[in-house]
């Protein structure tokens, strides 16, 4: 039976992903309209005693963001049990339930058509500001949308966003996540989905072309090379479905060509062109230099695995555990001083964390994830196709990753999750 877009006091989901996206530059009004949203959703849900929920949710998407909240929060919350700071860990599992009716609106605002156009469209035209934000630094060295923010937070507080010493030590472009945050590459990178399917469908091949070419641009100039791999994915993918394995080779093939000429102007993409080729030397220095010393920390992950098998070290506890689990203690890390913050690789950090409990349950949300994709008709993959891949491409276990349990980057899976759900598995109206 039809049922209508979303119950009262719902239709304001689209509009409520949209703003907690575009405050990503300021994380703690984002994470305020993440807890706003989430209070609001629950207690409409209570006043009404679950009524009308077929409206908002069908009864497997309702399944499956349930599914996949319990898959990220429960190894969170089982190692806390024994983890080194115990209250700390606790109170963090704790505050994370609220995640809960943050996918439960974030896949309601896409269950419809209307509702995908306005939310997917919308991260795609915040995509495209962004980009093009970023492109003005590029030729200024100012962001004009991080200038505009950093102004503001200096006349509310006295400060800016970011200290001098972080402005002095940021080595790439930036944008309007500031100096003092740079992810840019890596958030474009996963939200190009978006960019890119908008691009194509409106203007075909010569607009995804052009998005493909600006967004690339960007992602280069601001992404670490995890970026670059995540980046690589989207285009392989979209650019298949779109212009054929010919065209795309000859896309690449540019892309390539800008990645060299990047490499000429630019000491940052030319440095960490210089440290990927180290692989090729054949030692373990060469290989860790590579890797940015990240060898050192994966061998710490699995130091934890093996003390910690059943529920890890805890979420978020592995810079408690990396002094006892570090091989080269009294040397001097890659990164500088100080004990690594998590594993760099999404399987490490949730194997080291949370143990093979919670990578048991992390793989078993990525099966119902996945058997929801097979066993869905076209038109629903088609209705879901970029949350799919910005969410594969985000957790694609062969590359590095940011962590998972962080405020930040835990927002983001779970907010692609939530979108992926509710656009597959979502109700449209007659």
């Amino acid at each position: 039976m039809s049922v209508p877009y979303a119950a009262p006091g719902w239709r304001w989901a689209p509009a409520w992903v949209l703003v907690f996206v575009a405050l990503w530059p300021v994380p703690g009004l984002a994470e305020a309209v993440l807890a706003l949203g989430a209070i609001a959703g629950i207690l409409r849900l209570l006043l009404s005693r679950f009524r009308g929920s077929a409206a908002l949710l069908s009864g497997p998407a309702w399944a499956l963001t349930s599914v996949l909240f319990f898959a990220y929060w429960l190894p969170e919350a089982l190692s806390a049990i024994d983890a080194a700071d115990r209250a700390r860990a606790l109170r963090e599992a704790l505050v994370d339930l609220r995640y809960l009716p943050f996918l439960w609106i974030g896949a309601s605002a896409v269950t419809t058509e209307e509702g995908r156009r306005r939310t997917f469209g919308g991260l795609a035209v915040i995509v495209g500001v962004w980009t093009l934000d970023a492109l003005v630094e590029a030729a200024t060295d100012t962001s004009p949308l991080f200038w505009a923010i950093d102004h503001a937070k200096q006349a509310l507080s006295g400060h800016g966003m970011c200290t001098a010493a972080q402005v002095a030590a940021a080595d790439r472009l930036s944008g309007v996540l500031g100096p003092c945050n740079l992810k840019l590459g890596i958030v474009l990178a996963s939200l190009s989905p978006f960019a890119l399917d908008a691009a194509g469908r409106r203007y075909g091949r010569i607009g995804w072309a052009s998005a493909a070419m600006l967004v690339g641009l960007v992602v280069l100039l601001a992404g670490s090379r995890a970026a670059w791999v995540t980046y690589a994915l989207v285009l392989a993918w979209t650019g298949w479905r779109l212009l054929g394995w010919k065209r795309l080779l000859a896309v690449f093939g540019l892309g390539a060509a800008l990645l060299l000429g990047a490499a000429l102007v630019s000491p940052t993409v030319a440095e960490r062109m210089n440290r990927s080729t180290a692989v090729f030397v054949g030692n373990a220095q060469g290989i860790d230099h590579a890797l940015s010393g990240r060898s050192r920390i994966w061998s710490a992950a699995f130091c934890m695995a093996r003390t910690h098998p059943f529920n890890g070290v805890g979420a978020r506890g592995f810079r408690d555990a990396f002094p006892a689990c570090d091989a080269e203690v009294g040397t001097r890390a890659a990164w500088g001083t100080g004990p690594a913050l998590h594993a760099h690789q999404v399987v490490l950090e949730v194997l080291s964390e949370t143990g093979g409990i919670g990578l048991l349950l992390w793989l078993a949300g990525a099966a119902m994830a996945w058997r929801a994709w097979r066993y869905a008709d076209a038109a629903a993959r088609a209705h879901a196709r970029p949350a799919m891949l910005a969410l594969a491409v985000t957790v694609f276990p062969l590359n590095t990753h940011l962590a998972a349990y962080s405020t930040f980057w835990g927002g983001v899976l779970l907010l692609l999750a939530a979108l992926y759900a509710g656009s597959l598995l979502g109700r449209d109206p007659p």
